[in-house]
């Protein structure tokens, strides 16, 4: 028997073939492998990862708010206003806005109001106004909310004081007063400036120890700052006849009022005069007006010294003695600018003018100086020049 030597055949192993989507998959990692390679080659390596990616998109989003915000800022309105959603005016809407605010709330009914241009300005609308003949600049936010009846140039202010005080440094030392038998004493006021009402506390006490052995007269500065045209309001300019009235025809009744009436000041006229026996002024305020144009100024502001009305009562003196503001002291013709305000040293000021002083000028009187404005409260002393207007 024959034996049939048979070699088993070898069989090569089955390949497996992989699925279609293993191949796109490894052909897109590739890919994303590559273009990965390419961006990295023309970028620095760093902005080709994720995070870097994000951390660019992100400042790119902030870059375009701020774009926008600036935008937002050059049309003239403040970048809070685009987060608050608040509506910018129109100029002409700014306009109608301030002058129905202007119409309703700050000038007397018949007043002609003109705003003559309304212009954007620091975040705000730049209103130029007409009241009559006076030329008023106002502002007003972009959303007509809130209305500022004037603005304050804070750089020129300090520069301004910078140069008073630079120049008081650099004045001339005060003039001797000159003596006299019976000194002349002359205090130039405004009725309602703090600082003169505040010497008038000072030298009242002064005047009533000294009685008749000084000339005193109360005279006022040809101007008057303490008025408000825009409403009608005129205290000052009426004060200033009041007591001009009382001193020219009831002079020895003039201290007991001005006493009264430098406690609290307006809305207290009538019972000071009561309280001090003064007869009714009614008519020489009247007559004085005329005489003086003191309403005829009031209402042509072509006559206002700056922004101020005249008050000519007594503008002789004001010339002869150079009265630039409130308070102004004049003993025997020369200015006494170092007085203080308290009662003792006005008192020796005022002394140092007698030839011989006499036995009143020993009076021992208060050395605190008033407060400033009306009021009975005692106040530290402020520099001999503090006064209303220049």
């Amino acid at each position: 028997m024959e034996i049939e030597n048979k070699i088993p055949e070898t069989t090569e192993p089955e390949k497996k073939i992989e699925p279609a989507t293993e191949l796109k998959s490894e052909s897109k990692t590739e890919s994303k492998t590559e273009s990965e390679a390419s961006c990295c080659k023309q970028w620095h390596k760093k902005w080709c990862t994720p995070e870097r990616r994000k951390r660019v998109l992100t400042v790119l989003a902030i870059a375009v708010v701020l774009l926008a915000l600036v935008g937002y800022k050059f049309r003239g309105a403040s970048p809070l206003d685009f987060f608050q959603h608040k509506k910018v005016l129109k100029a002409d809407e700014a306009k109608a806005a301030a002058l129905d605010f202007i119409d309703k709330n700050l000038v007397q009914p018949g007043t002609k109001v003109d705003i003559t241009a309304a212009t954007l300005e620091n975040g705000l609308y730049k209103l130029d106004i007409a009241v009559g003949t006076q030329k008023i600049t106002a502002y007003m936010t972009t959303d007509g909310s809130q209305f500022f009846p004037t603005g304050m140039d804070m750089k020129a202010n300090q520069a301004a004081d910078k140069a008073a005080a630079d120049k008081s440094g650099d004045a001339a030392p005060a003039k001797p007063i000159v003596k006299s038998d019976k000194p002349n004493v002359k205090l130039f006021v405004m009725s309602y400036c703090p600082f003169g009402t505040q010497i008038e506390k000072g030298i009242l006490p002064a005047v009533a120890a000294l009685g008749s052995k000084i000339n005193f007269t109360l005279e006022f500065v040809n101007y008057s700052m303490h008025n408000d045209h825009t409403t009608g309001d005129r205290k000052e300019l009426d004060e200033n006849l009041r007591q001009y009235c009382i001193q020219k025809n009831q002079p020895a009744k003039l201290g007991a009022y001005l006493t009264c009436f430098l406690k609290v000041g307006k809305g207290t006229e009538a019972s000071c005069m009561a309280q001090a026996g003064v007869a009714d002024v009614t008519g020489c305020m009247a007559q004085a007006d005329t005489q003086f144009n003191v309403t005829k100024d009031f209402n042509d502001q072509s006559t206002y010294k700056g922004q101020f009305p005249p008050f000519t009562v007594n503008e002789a003196d004001n010339a002869k003695y150079n009265v630039g503001g409130s308070p102004t002291l004049v003993i025997n013709d020369t200015t006494a600018d170092a007085a203080g305000r308290d009662s003792a040293s006005l008192l020796k000021t005022i002394c140092s003018a007698f030839n011989t002083p006499p036995a009143e000028c020993k009076a021992q009187l208060s050395s605190a100086a008033p407060a400033a404005g009306f009021g009975d409260a005692a106040g530290s002393a402020p520099a001999s020049n503090a006064s209303c207007g220049s």
